[in-house]
């Protein structure tokens, strides 16, 4: 995996998927494999997707999104869910019930330049669904659009945040799994104590509100799925914010598998 204690300069997303894709030779319940393509300043990228089926756990499979690296200078996220990933392939279990597809870097030029929007200078989190002619935002979007996701995760890292704090975007069950996902993170990186986060209202680190054309699911689809979105303090230790990440994940995860549960005999 790719080092904690710094990522390798130039950027090289290959660095992050390397040993992830070394991994699905040996796991049967983990593939991976190039999403789409696209060009910028004359060099081809790929947009990669890995797929984890989770062990029976009595009900259909939960299909989750989970994504990180729609911004390029947040690599805490990216390393957290190939971290996640190969964390599954030696423990199955935790992923019981669940079928994942998880996209580690959305803005693979952003990431190669070290900065928050792409190539192009755009902010793929303000471009989803508004016709953007992002190549980027348009595989991802198609990608949201075949999949259907029951619910989607999205890893961000904050530099002007004090701690973990995340968007529920004002429903019951976002809100019901994002605090059980900050209380668990809270054990390794402190939770932002502040009424204003990233300028909107905030109670114990939950924000209601969002910003227009953050990534997430068509606007067509019913039910909507929950749509989490996950913040760390950039300014803390990577390693921490990773381990944080990965904690969180797994909180999320479990508790959402519990609710399923309660559910069926409801």
């Amino acid at each position: 995996m790719v080092s904690l204690s710094q990522l390798p300069e130039p950027r090289d997303s290959r660095a992050l998927f390397g040993s992830l894709f070394e991994l699905t030779e040996h796991c049967r319940e983990l593939e991976g494999a190039v999403a789409g393509k696209f060009s910028s300043g004359g060099r081809g990228y790929d947009l990669v997707r890995f797929h984890f089926a989770g062990p029976y756990a009595g009900h259909d499979p939960i299909r989750l999104g989970l994504f990180a690296g729609v911004h390029g200078d947040e690599p805490a996220g990216c390393i957290a869910l190939v971290q996640f990933l190969a964390a599954l392939a030696a423990e199955p279990a935790r992923a019981a019930g669940y079928e994942l597809w998880a996209y580690p870097l959305v803005n693979p030029t952003g990431f190669e330049s070290g900065t928050r929007e792409n190539r192009a200078g755009k902010d793929l989190n303000r471009e989803f669904w508004c016709s953007s002619t992002q190549p980027e935002v348009r595989l991802i979007e198609a990608e949201l659009r075949d999949r259907r996701f029951d619910g989607m995760i999205t890893l961000h890292a904050d530099d002007t945040c004090e701690g973990l704090y995340g968007y529920s975007h004002g429903q019951t069950l976002d809100e019901m799994l994002l605090r059980p996902a900050l209380a668990a993170a809270e054990r390794v990186l402190p939770r932002d104590p502040r009424g204003l986060i990233d300028g909107f209202v905030a109670k114990d680190g939950v924000i209601c509100d969002c910003f227009q054309g953050v990534l997430s699911a068509p606007p067509e689809q019913k039910p909507r799925p929950f749509n989490r979105i996950f913040e760390t303090p950039a300014r803390c230790p990577l390693k921490d914010q990773v381990t944080a990440t990965v904690t969180a994940l797994d909180a999320i995860l479990a508790h959402y598998r519990g609710f399923i549960a309660h559910a069926q005999y409801l």
